[in-house]
């Protein structure tokens, strides 16, 4: 499969890339897919929830009251679960979510994401391009010109640019992330893949 490389105006240059079978055109594997966005997701949970039990409860452990003849249950402290101000019971306790994922199923998820786009010609090379200032309006004007500022993009470059990150930083629905960040969430979550020229190369020359 060849994609047409174009320009930020929008344009073919002439040029094509041929995209990896190795890569773009595998069987995908759904079940993958589903354990590395939960993979990434889980890793994301901070697990800082937390409230108090009896025993961290401040307050008296006098007993509130004697034991038998009240007509009411026997109750030993204020700290207990019933009354109000109490502890609570089997509350959220601060917690590790994240899991372990084998090598080899992360990138079977990511080459299955990478061939769903391409099957669904979602995918678009960008020649180099960089702007002179972080400036939001260059970047809607990109995509504008690529007709994609109405979709959900998610634009890979090779190495961190502040420009591009800047100009880019402040729309809802468009993001952009270097080879390296690229994982099977971000390429699921978007409509439309758009590499630098630079950066597919390199996806290509280091992918297995």
């Amino acid at each position: 499969m060849e994609v047409s490389v174009l320009n930020i105006a929008g344009q073919e240059t002439g040029k094509k890339i041929k995209l990896k079978k190795s890569i773009f055109e595998i069987e995908p594997n759904d079940h993958a897919i589903y354990l590395d966005v939960k993979q990434i997701l889980a890793n994301r949970r901070q697990g800082t929830h937390k409230s108090k039990e009896r025993s961290e409860i401040a307050g008296s452990t006098r007993k509130i009251k004697r034991q038998k003849g009240t007509g009411t249950a026997r109750a030993g402290s204020i700290k207990s679960p019933v009354f109000r101000g109490g502890g609570r019971v089997f509350g959220p306790r601060p917690s590790d979510h994240g899991f372990k994922l084998n090598k080899k199923v992360k990138q079977l998820a990511r080459k299955s994401a990478l061939t769903y786009k391409a099957k669904s010609n979602a995918i678009m090379v960008l020649e180099d391009f960089n702007f002179e200032a972080p400036k939001t309006k260059s970047y809607v004007e990109l995509l504008s010109n690529l007709k994609i500022n109405d979709k959900k993009s998610l634009v890979v470059i090779n190495e961190p640019n502040k420009n591009i990150y800047l100009s880019s930083r402040n729309l809802q629905d468009s993001k952009v992330i270097t080879t390296a960040e690229l994982n099977t969430y971000e390429i699921m979550k978007a409509t439309n893949l758009i590499f630098v020229e630079s950066s597919l190369n390199n996806l290509q020359k280091d992918e297995k």
